[in-house]
């Protein structure tokens, strides 16, 4: 596994792009729209039809678009000389405006061929292709797979190509988060992503099944002749539902010696009312191909958000991460963080958040003013503007 680690004009254009989402108003009805039948004759005037539905916001045809701008601000309170966010995925910049993500969407829902393509540059793309190996271009889609859903099979879904992992209780865009930093089991213990092959098929009401065959962790082109297996398992009820993904392989360059295996288990709680929770669980193994030496991790996390209004919302998270051979972060240690996110929705498609972070480990791991590894613990305020657009079905 690879170790991870003009400005009003860019918000300003955040700002812009989000609230040009309800200007932009809904596309004309397609010319194939249902017509309605002709009005029997009557002595009394016939009553005027409704007028046929129009195609949902963002989409054209059978295609639907969809995207976001995130940019953010981060401060350092240790000011670090490297002007970098240690532990931190995406927004690893301090003390300076920063673009995350800059990213545009196009989907088909399989019936029974569909795809998916997200593609994009900033921060984060950077950041989920530091260790591909593939032509650059690749370091700029997220995701690229073909769907295929026939129609007679029950539910039955395989997917082809490239697409994000299933591990984490996270995903990497940061409007689809409670939080808008990352979880160190999202940034230190799970891949970003895979290329291969991904089923999914329900069985029953409560349960859907899934087998993945991928090329590795985060690489587009294999770095060996192996292959890794990923198992996934979702029990979904109206109140809660439980995801665990098991993924099973050799990881290591130019040999199938060696394997590495991660369990994630993700819990999801979603009572009725403003409070919604998640608890996640990791633990990972990576086996040397040299030596009988295996390297472990694990760690766990929770968050609790509070929707106060339509408007505000609130999430603290805790987690405790522990990387006691060094594999994940480069140092053995072990980690703690505690985060408070506050979320203001301006308008529909357009949100700010506010963020306080406190990370510390037992060991000097956090750069502090010209001294590298010379703190135990580092603090972050961060204002994040998102703006993003998408379907409305």
């Amino acid at each position: 596994m690879v170790s991870l680690r003009g400005i009003s004009v860019s918000v300003c254009a955040a700002v812009l792009f989000g609230a040009s989402i309800p200007a932009m108003g809904q596309a004309p009805a397609s010319s194939d729209s249902a017509q309605a039948p002709a009005p029997a004759q009557s002595s009394t005037p016939a009553a005027t039809p409704p007028a046929a539905a129009a195609p949902p916001t963002w989409s054209i045809g059978t295609i639907d678009f969809s995207g976001l701008v995130d940019v953010y601000y981060t401060q350092n309170l240790n000011s670090p000389a490297s002007r970098t966010n240690q532990l931190y995925n995406f927004n690893f910049d301090a003390e300076q405006f920063s673009l995350n993500m800059a990213k545009l969407s196009l989907a088909h829902a399989p019936d029974p061929v569909g795809f998916q393509i997200d593609f994009g540059f900033g921060k984060a793309f950077d950041t989920i292709h530091a260790a591909e190996t593939a032509p650059s271009i690749f370091r700029n889609i997220e995701q690229a797979y073909i769907s295929f859903k026939p129609p007679k099979a029950k539910g039955f879904e395989i997917d082809f190509g490239e697409f994000v992992t299933t591990a984490g209780a996270e995903l990497i865009e940061s409007n689809t988060n409670w939080n808008y930093s990352r979880s160190i089991l999202f940034a230190w213990a799970i891949p970003y992503y895979h290329f291969g092959l991904r089923t999914s098929f329900p069985v029953g009401k409560h349960f859907t099944g899934g087998i993945q065959v991928v090329n590795g962790w985060n690489n587009i082109e294999d770095n060996n002749s192996g292959k890794t297996v990923g198992l996934t398992g979702t029990i979904s009820y109206t109140k809660w539902n439980w995801i665990n993904t098991y993924y099973f392989g050799p990881e290591h360059a130019d040999t199938n010696k060696g394997w590495r295996n991660l369990y994630d288990s993700v819990l999801n709680i979603t009572p009725p009312g403003k409070a919604n929770a998640y608890v996640n669980v990791d633990y990972g193994q990576d086996k040397s191909p040299i030596g009988n030496v295996t390297s472990q991790w694990w760690g766990v996390a929770g968050a609790l958000h509070i929707q106060a209004t339509s408007k505000i919302a609130i999430t603290p998270r805790v987690e405790y991460f522990s990387d006691a051979d060094g594999f994940s972060t480069g140092v053995p240690q072990h980690l703690k963080e505690v985060t408070i996110t506050g979320e203001y929705k301006w308008v529909e498609g357009i949100l700010s958040r506010f963020e306080y972070r406190h990370d510390w480990s037992d060991v000097p791991f956090f750069d502090a003013g010209a001294v590298p590894a010379s703190s135990k613990s580092q603090d972050t305020l961060t204002i994040a503007m998102v703006g993003f657009f998408g379907p409305k079905r």
